[in-house]
């Protein structure tokens, strides 16, 4: 049987891409794909792996747990204490997606502006957890203005 295994992220390697272990490969693969509009890059179909890409720029890979890089013991929700930030050019689309399918929200959407030096940059944002209990910040760019 011929499958389409993909090919190298059309965006170019990132520099920095976190490898997340996953309960469940197609139940995560359905919310990063059906919910964040991530696209399958390539995958390792006989490691239960896939690499995801997404137009702005953002990758992840997700991998089923199979003890092979869990330096700890792993406990529900998965990734405490780190929070991934995913920049999109709008977020009305995935928080539309996540909305409609009923998939509850860890914060609500809000705008934050923080202190860069002279300035201040901001976004607007909304946090959501995946199938493992990820913690996602989907975030839009809101630009810059003089801090105040």
């Amino acid at each position: 049987m011929s499958e389409d295994l993909g090919a190298a992220p059309r965006t170019g390697w990132a520099r920095l891409v976190p490898e997340l272990c996953v309960t469940d490969l197609e139940t995560s693969v359905a919310f990063w794909c059906g919910l964040l509009g991530f696209q399958i890059a390539y995958r390792r179909p006989a490691e239960r792996f896939v690499y995801l890409e997404q137009a702005g720029g953002a990758q992840v890979m997700l991998c089923q747990r199979n003890g092979r890089y869990e330096t700890g013991p792993l406990e529900r929700p998965l990734g405490q204490g780190a929070m991934f930030q995913i920049y999109v050019p709008g977020i009305a689309a995935m928080l539309a997606a996540v909305t409609a399918r009923g998939w509850p929200l860890y914060e609500p959407v809000r705008e934050a502006w923080y202190r860069v030096g002279n300035i201040e940059t901001g976004h607007r944002h909304f946090f959501v957890q995946d199938p493992d209990g990820y913690l996602l910040m989907i975030a839009e760019d809101l630009g810059e203005r003089p801090a105040g």
